[in-house]
C-alpha cells in the first residue's frame, strides 16, 4: 500500500490489503485487493482520484442499486490493483472477511494446506473455490467459507 500512497492519504478510509499476496497464495497474474471504508463516495473520490487516476489501465465505476461501492482497477508496482470502496467498515466487507478466514485456515493448516490450495489455483480456480474444494465445503464456495467465521480453532482443525 505504501508504494501506492506514500503520504498515506487514504488512511482515513482504512485501506487493507486482502487476497492472495497477503496469504502467500499469489500466482502470476494475481491481483492486489484493497478494500476501503468510504461511507461518503465523494469524499473518497476527492482523495483517491488525484492519487491514482494516472496509473496505467486506470478504470473506475460505481455499482448500481442501494449498495453502491466504488471499484477501481489499475496497474501499479507490477500488480493489478483493485480498490473496493464501500460504505460498510472494512471488517464487514466480503473481501476482508474471506481474507481473515483464509489466514486462520492457513495458520492452522500450515504449508500442507497452502500447497493444496495453491495447486488448485494453478489449475485455474479462484481462491475461495480452491479452499472450498480442498476442504470439502459444499454449495456456494463464498458462502460456505463465510460459515467458517463461526468456527473456533478446534472446529477449524477438524475441517482442515
Amino acid at each position: 500500500m505504501r508504494h501506492l500512497d506514500p503520504a498515506r492519504r487514504l488512511d482515513p478510509f482504512d485501506p487493507r490489503v486482502a487476497g492472495t499476496p497477503a496469504l502467500g497464495l499469489d500466482l502470476p497474474g494475481s491481483d492486489l485487493d484493497i478494500p476501503c471504508h468510504a461511507p461518503d463516495p465523494n469524499a473518497f473520490l476527492a482523495v483517491f482520484w488525484p492519487l491514482c487516476c494516472g496509473w496505467p489501465g486506470f478504470a473506475l465505476w460505481q455499482w448500481r442499486g442501494a449498495y453502491r461501492p466504488l471499484v477501481a482497477r489499475f496497474q501499479a508496482g507490477g500488480w493489478e490493483v483493485v480498490i473496493f470502496a464501500a460504505g460498510e467498515p472494512v471488517e464487514q466487507q466480503m473481501a476482508w472477511r474471506h481474507a481473515r478466514i483464509e489466514a486462520g485456515l492457513l495458520r492452522i493448516g500450515g504449508t500442507a494446506l497452502r500447497d493444496r490450495v495453491r495447486d488448485r489455483r494453478r489449475q485455474g480456480m479462484k481462491t475461495e473455490p480452491a479452499f472450498a474444494a480442498v476442504l470439502g465445503l459444499e454449495g456456494d464456495p463464498y458462502r460456505a467459507q463465510l460459515a467458517c467465521e463461526a468456527f473456533d480453532d478446534d472446529a477449524l482443525r477438524r475441517l482442515v
